[in-house]
């Protein structure tokens, strides 16, 4: 999908479905941040508006966020697997693929280098968005070959600690002594360093992180997508409590993800030379632009 292919001829507007047609004049479609980003999040036509998440889940108002968070939208698939967060991913207004049990970080590998060949004038990102089971567990080798072999896309895990969608039970990145519906014993091995293994693998920029700030995290989605066009592969973990399976109050999912900021989210940025000076280059022509833009209004 591009721009270009979605904007319906103004003859067939009052034909079409009014949902898509105010996608395309009031969504984020060639829009940029400061006109329809997070900040607006409420605002304006977003590229996720329902979805079938419990209550207070903190996995789907992260999903949303990344939607909200890319830098071109009308560009972008994004590839999943079972689990809580294809339910909300697969409502998006972006192309999704769905993987079969943890095959999402293979599936994308096909897709990137696809995309280079059929557009070699383009960027188009490729997403791969999925549970901390179909990363770290079900799909870890193919997560771990995408990463060395340096393909270039961006990684996000959902981090819930549990498989969510079956029932609770532990995954390799539930924390040791987790007590949980299907582990009544406590999880007796560690949690799985993934963004050390990562690191090992070749991605280029890695962040840990618990989604708390908005600006923050959207910087963050950003930064991994513009890095993994040009450099090399790139990863967020991303804290996204469960609060069925781990009993956590909805009025006090923003406060667990506060404290989980404190502790085994704390806040870790790596990125190499390259990624770096990627980063560094894009964000002065954003805020160049901003500033330009300024200018013509006064």
């Amino acid at each position: 999908m591009s721009l270009k292919y979605i904007t319906p001829a103004e003859r067939f507007k009052k034909y079409l479905p009014k949902d898509y047609v105010e996608l395309v004049d009031y969504g984020p479609f060639g829009k940029t941040q400061d006109e329809a980003g997070p900040g607006n999040m409420g605002q304006f036509k977003e590229l996720m508006e329902e979805h079938p998440m419990c209550s207070g889940c903190w996995m789907a108002y992260y999903i949303r966020l990344i939607f909200a968070s890319l830098p071109q939208p009308e560009e972008t698939v994004t590839l999943g697997t079972a689990g809580c967060g294809r339910l909300a991913i697969s409502q998006a207004a972006v192309p999704f693929i769905y993987g079969n049990y943890g095959d999402q970080n293979a599936m994308a590998s096909g897709l990137t280098r696809a995309f280079r060949l059929r557009f070699p004038d383009k960027h188009k990102d490729v997403i791969t968005i999925a549970g901390d089971g179909g990363t770290m567990d079900i799909g870890f080798s193919m997560t771990m070959h995408s990463w060395i072999r340096g393909e270039k896309f961006t990684t996000i895990m959902l981090d819930n600690e549990v498989y969510g969608n079956t029932g609770g039970q532990e995954s390799g990145m539930s924390p040791k002594g987790a007590i949980l519906k299907m582990a009544p014993l406590g999880k007796k091995g560690e949690k799985m360093p993934a963004t050390d293994l990562a690191k090992a693998a070749g991605c280029v920029y890695t962040v840990r992180m618990s989604p708390t700030n908005i600006k923050k995290a959207a910087k963050i989605i950003r930064r991994a997508i513009f890095v993994a066009r040009e450099v090399g592969p790139t990863f967020i973990h991303a804290y996204t409590s469960c609060n069925i399976e781990y009993s956590i109050p909805t009025e006090d999912v923003f406060a667990d993800a506060k404290e989980k900021e404190k502790t085994r989210f704390q806040f870790e940025e790596y990125m190499t030379d390259e990624a770096k000076a990627v980063i560094e280059r894009v964000e002065a022509e954003e805020k160049a632009a901003k500033r330009a833009k300024k200018a013509e209004v006064v």
